[in-house]
């Protein structure tokens, strides 16, 4: 622990001693100001030594039932020890403005508490736009989650004078300190887990080290369960709309399954066609997914026809939107591979719709099966709902976890 000695406590052991009436509380708060002057000129000596003096000084004061002295005392070891600040310390005893309170203080908190709070008010603006069906709750916990990633502030070399707050940091961090304290032996976990989450280089020492991978791993873990459950909650949620559902899955490639290594940074790649995401396959070829609604979806999954369950419109409409992307892929194959350098010749796609909670009256078997039926007779196109995705990835990260431990 670095022991904090400087002009403002020499003022202050200062007026402690002149308040001092035994000779002996004298004694003992000079002895403890001669320690802090008997270092070079350019610095006051602290140390163990000096907070060794001045709880000798405050139990002397305390002897001689000098109260207001042991206060200050007090307050002495306490601002010594880093427990309190230096600009409450030196406006609690005015050491530096003849009584008078810091004008400069009173303006740079009071600037501070105007920018902290515009801050507040313009990000729970940006998450109620973005999210208009979030109630206090909700907005409460993600000013808390903006303010535990605020200590994760970033200075990015290249935009002078511009930080930003990287999202999830606290989460990693908490999480980091988590494993460190119950699998790893390390001095301080919750200094060790904040370096980490900051670093880049730490988490790259980390990945080199047998017992970092472990921690990796988890981390990694841990991030992709939280994203999975909160794309079921939405998933599950009538109100939920495709922009919804596509923010919660963007950069989750891992969900759709291992075959696809990345996704790709261009979403249009045909002149009048966006796709939703477009994904890249191990062997470079392109995998196309198309969203539309999942518990929200205007009308049914399935209908009955003659004595059984067959897709509506509304997905066979789906897959021909699909298919035409795929059409638009194909004739534009040689220009995306040379200007982008992905393989669309070999593309295929998968329709993401409907959940059967919006469709109650039908077994949830009978809607797959009636979606599995139509597979088989598609070629370059498959058809799931978003919980038959989100189960299977549930599979996969259980399995991942199971291999893990």
């Amino acid at each position: 622990m670095t022991v904090r000695s400087d002009f403002a406590l020499e003022l202050q052991l200062g007026s402690a001693r002149d308040e001092a009436a035994d000779p002996q509380v004298k004694n003992a708060v000079t002895a403890a100001i001669d320690h802090m002057l008997s270092g070079n000129s350019r610095s006051r000596r602290g140390g163990r030594a000096l907070t060794d003096l001045l709880a000798a000084a405050r139990a002397t004061a305390a002897d001689k039932e000098e109260w207001h002295v042991v206060r200050l005392l007090q307050d002495s070891l306490d601002y010594a020890e880093g427990r309190i600040l230096k600009p409450e310390f030196e406006e609690r005893y005015r050491l530096f403005q003849d009584g008078a309170r810091d004008e400069n203080s009173r303006q740079f908190l009071s600037r501070t508490v105007w920018a902290a709070s515009d801050f507040v008010i313009r990000a729970g603006a940006e998450f109620l736009a973005e999210h208009p069906e979030a109630g206090p709750a909700e907005l409460l916990r993600h000013v808390e989650a903006l303010g535990r990633d605020a200590k994760f502030l970033e200075a990015p070399e290249d935009r002078p004078g511009r930080y930003r707050i990287p999202r999830g940091r606290a989460e990693i961090a908490v999480w980091a300190e988590r494993v460190l304290r119950n699998r790893i032996d390390v001095e301080d976990p919750e200094e060790a887990a904040q370096r980490i989450a900051s670093s880049p280089k730490a988490l790259s020492v980390l990945a080199s080290d047998p017992e970092g991978e472990v921690l990796l791993q988890a981390l990694r873990l841990q991030r992709r369960s939280a994203g999975l459950a909160a794309l079921r909650r939405l998933a599950e949620d009538p109100a939920a709309s495709e922009g919804d559902l596509h923010k919660a899955l963007r950069g989750q490639h891992w969900i759709f399954g291992g075959q696809f290594v990345s996704e790709a940074t261009h979403r249009r790649l045909v002149p009048g066609d966006e796709l939703d995401i477009p994904l890249i396959r191990g062997d470079g070829a392109l995998h196309v997914v198309e969203l539309k609604r999942a518990a929200g979806l205007r009308g049914p999954l399935v209908k009955q026809h003659r004595n059984a369950w067959v897709p509506t419109a509304e997905v066979h409409d789906a897959v021909a939107q699909a298919v035409n992307y795929l059409v638009g892929l194909d004739e534009h194959r040689e220009r995306i591979r040379r200007d982008l350098g992905i393989e669309t010749r070999r593309a295929s796609a998968l329709v993401l719709i409907g959940h059967p909670a919006a469709q109650p009256d039908v077994p949830e078997e009978e809607i797959n099966e009636a979606l599995r039926t139509l597979n088989t007779h598609l070629n370059r196109v498959e058809v799931l709902t978003y919980k038959d995705l989100l189960d299977n990835a549930d599979r996969l990260l259980t399995t991942t976890t199971t291999e893990a431990t």
